[in-house]
């Protein structure tokens, strides 16, 4: 089915409508675009099993590969993670929000929950990203829009024509977004690691570490 015509939103335009549909469609268990601090995002709740094998299957993606996680704040995300290194704490507390994502242990309470030790984590820098996680107060599924295999679709005629059969509600803005993903590096043993370099490069942030 078409996407509906009020389904598809302009944040620029009308931006508390945007996040008002989009903590809707993330209560109600639905799946839906929106543009983060780098690519647009296919988003939805990390908890809910039937989202996560929804937005799994319209990628043609692994269901064992997990998605990026996006909250608001720090202590946010101090709810569900366990960094235990205290340098690691200080430079999460130093370059966020920032278009860094990190792989860090989940408390035991999580871990039960979803079933996974690590979650990959990332406050985004953002307005409306940061405004959509304090509403829904939860983390926020992203993953880059696009099947698996392909480049991410930035531009968002394509990712209405790919997309907009496959989900519930596409918010965008005006103007084009970054086109780069986010770097990704992993905090879950002492020396940080690099799984992805994108928007900052490793170099930079191995000097927090020195």
């Amino acid at each position: 089915m078409e996407i509906e015509k009020n389904k598809l939103i302009n944040i620029d335009e009308d931006s508390d409508a945007a996040i008002i549909l989009a903590s809707e469609l993330f209560r109600s268990g639905k799946v839906f675009i929106y543009p983060t601090d780098t690519i647009y995002g296919i988003g939805g709740n990390p908890f809910d099993e039937n989202v996560i094998n929804r937005i799994a299957e319209l990628k043609n993606r692994n269901e064992a590969k997990k998605f990026i996680w996006l909250l608001s704040d720090f202590e946010r995300v101090m709810s569900y993670a366990e960094i235990i290194f205290d340098d690691h704490l200080e430079f999460l507390h130093k370059i966020w929000p920032a278009p860094l994502t990190v792989i860090v242990n989940l408390n035991e309470r999580t871990s039960e929950i979803i079933q996974q030790k690590t979650a990959a984590i990332r406050v985004p820098q953002n307005a409306f990203c940061l405004k959509l996680l304090n509403e829904i107060s939860r983390p926020l599924i992203s993953t880059s829009v696009n099947r698996s295999g392909a480049e991410p679709i930035t531009k968002i005629d394509d990712i209405v024509s790919n997309f907009s059969k496959y989900v519930d509600a596409i918010l965008f803005n005006s103007k084009p977004i970054e086109s780069t993903s986010s770097t990704i590096i992993d905090l879950t043993s002492k020396k940080p690691k690099l799984i992805r370099e994108g928007s900052i490069k490793f170099v930079e942030l191995l000097k927090y570490f020195s």
